[in-house]
């Protein structure tokens, strides 16, 4: 496999993605920045592995918060 060591986002998983989300934000935040039902109403990692695999543009958005605490924490 190649590597790709400009790509933050290479070898990281949805799941880890979500937990990593949900122990940094918590699911209130997540669901009051992203509007989406898996992250507001009974929200569970489950769920929103269901959800964000079956729609891009919301998976775009959950990668992109990802990436912008990744780079907050680099700054600090």
């Amino acid at each position: 496999m190649e590597t790709q060591p400009n790509n933050p986002l290479h070898g990281v998983t949805l799941e880890q993605i979500i937990n990593d989300l949900v122990s940094h934000y918590g699911w209130e935040y997540m669901g009051y920045t992203i509007k989406i039902k898996c992250f507001t109403t009974n929200p569970s990692v489950k769920s929103s592995l269901t959800f964000l695999r079956k729609t891009p543009w919301a998976r775009a958005k959950v990668e992109s918060m990802y990436l912008e605490m990744l780079n907050k924490q680099k700054r600090k």
